[in-house]
Formats: structure tokens, sequence, C-alpha cells
């Protein structure tokens, strides 16, 4: 069992033809089942071409329609790539994965309240994970994303992080002491993204081949809070907790654009007080995020 993906899932990737999008789907390609689940690319100009045995359409509606995929990969450049995400919430997928750093806040408002409008008006929801992430991977079965795949192993742990080499790092922490991951989800650090802490952690409260889950967070914005507080009354599953910014300054940007201390309840302490009243068991030292989950299961 996974959450979101699985070895069955048909994936097509946005902006395959550019250097990033080429690379990184040749990679997913490699791993696991993926030569059987990336069937289609889009790129309006080369429309009836292919890349690596995949065919190239003109949009993502003509992708889906041909080939029965689900779930979209953008790695379109910033300035496109919130209309590539309406782009698949258009075509009725049931996930858009957007790997793209740098897109204007403005551009991302704009094309969440459409996606809210569309489902407002009764049409099909399309989840979104990122912008700004580093994607998500079942291990042994799919990876959509940039993520080295050869760290990972299947297991029974979930692990969620706003930060893509934070998320890597967990990773390698419990494939080195025997646990394997069930997915691993990287919801991207930007301040107006899709699936958050609080969604991933509920997929992984139902997922019953998930025993335990690592939350990682970030200094910035309510949302590692919203999600403790959920997980307070409704998580069935030891949950160990971080926060990355624990010596960032108030109003000091840390790497990620949603990363920015405002004040009060956003800071890295006051995120981790509330974790642990809210039942988590929390590290403020990374390198032990391995060894304090598996005192736990």
């Amino acid at each position: 069992m996974s959450i979101y993906i699985n070895k069955d899932t048909k994936v097509i990737t946005q902006g395959i033809t550019g250097k990033t999008g080429q690379f990184h789907t040749e990679k997913c390609q490699e791993y696991a089942n993926g030569k059987n689940c990336f069937v289609a690319g889009v790129n309006p100009k080369k429309a009836g071409e292919s890349i690596f045995n995949i065919p190239i359409f003109g949009s993502v509606k003509e992708a889906a329609k041909q080939t029965g995929a689900t779930v979209s990969v953008i790695y379109v450049p910033p300035a496109g790539a919130a209309a590539a995400i309406w782009e698949a919430a258009e075509a009725d997928l049931d996930l858009a994965i957007c790997i793209t750093e740098g897109i204007p806040v403005r551009d991302m408002l704009e094309v969440r309240n459409r996606m809210k409008a569309k489902v407002a008006a009764g049409g099909k929801e399309t989840l979104l994970l990122g912008p700004n992430c580093p994607g998500l991977i079942t291990p042994d079965e799919i990876k959509i994303g940039i993520m080295p795949g050869h760290i990972h192993r299947k297991g029974r742990i979930g692990v969620v992080s706003r930060s893509g080499t934070l998320t890597y790092e967990a990773v390698a922490q419990l494939t080195e002491i025997g646990l394997g991951q069930s997915s691993a989800v990287g919801i991207g650090g930007d301040p107006i993204n899709g699936l958050k802490h609080i969604d991933v952690m509920k997929a992984f409260n139902d997922d019953p081949d998930t025993d335990a889950v690592i939350m990682i967070g970030e200094i910035g914005g309510p949302d590692e809070a919203d999600a403790a507080r959920w997980c307070k009354e409704h998580m069935k599953k030891p949950v160990v907790g971080f926060i990355a910014g624990v010596t960032a300054p108030p109003g000091k940007r840390m790497g990620h654009a949603g990363a920015l201390i405002s004040g009060g309840a956003d800071t890295a302490e006051a995120k981790l007080a509330i974790m642990e009243e809210c039942g988590f068991k929390i590290t403020r030292n990374f390198s032990e995020l391995g060894k304090l989950l598996k005192a736990q299961i």
C-alpha cells in the first residue's frame, strides 16, 4: 500500500523536452516500475514526436485521454508553471506534482483560486503537490520527482517534509537503521502550495501499511501547528517531529520563500512546543530522527 501513487500509476511529464524534464524523467523511468509508469509528455510544439520511447502530446487533456494517465509532474519554467498546473486541473487529473521553483506568488494565488472555484462549482478536485518540491516516492514501486532513488527502501514508515534535502536525510537515516518507507512526500516550501502537512498526515493515518511517521517542518506559517493539532485528536500512529530553523532570527528569510518568521507562533521553538503538547516526540538534533522513530515502534 502507499499514499497517492503506486506501481500502477500512469504519469505525464509536462515540460519533458526541457533539460530538467528530460534528466529527471529518464531517472524516474530507470527506477522500479518507471518504464511502465511514465506514459506521456507534453509540449505543444513537439506533439507527435517522442523522447525515451514516451509519446509527446500537444496538451495534458489529450495525453490523459490517449494514455489513461491520472498524474502529472511539472518541470515547466517559472513563467509558465502556474498555467501548466491549471492545465493539469482542467484535464481532471487526480494529482499534479509541481517541481518548479520560483513561480511568482501572484501566479500561484490565481491558480489556487481557480482550482478552488472549479471544485466549488462541482468540478473534479485535482490535488496539487508543490510547487518548489522534490515530489514523492513509493519505494520499489515508483518515484515522481527529483529525489535520489537509491537511498529509499520499501517499509512501513511515512515521511513528510517541507524541505527536499531534509526529506532525503531522514529517509537515509531510516534506511541505515533497517527501516524502510511506505511513502516519502516533499510538500515544498513555497508560501502558496497545494497539499499541506495535515493532508499528508491524514493520508498516512488512513494507510494500513504505514506504522509511524516522521514530520519535518520549517519556520514560517501555521501549517505544522495545524497538523499537530489535528494529530492530537485523530492520529492513531506515533509521530516524530523536527522543525528546521531553530537559530533563524525573526524577519530573516531562510532558503524557501515560505520560511520567514513573522513573529509569534511560526518560530521553530513555538512550533516544537505545540508539536510536543500534541503528543509528538520531538528533537532539536536532526541526526537523532531515525533512532528516535525506531524507539517509538
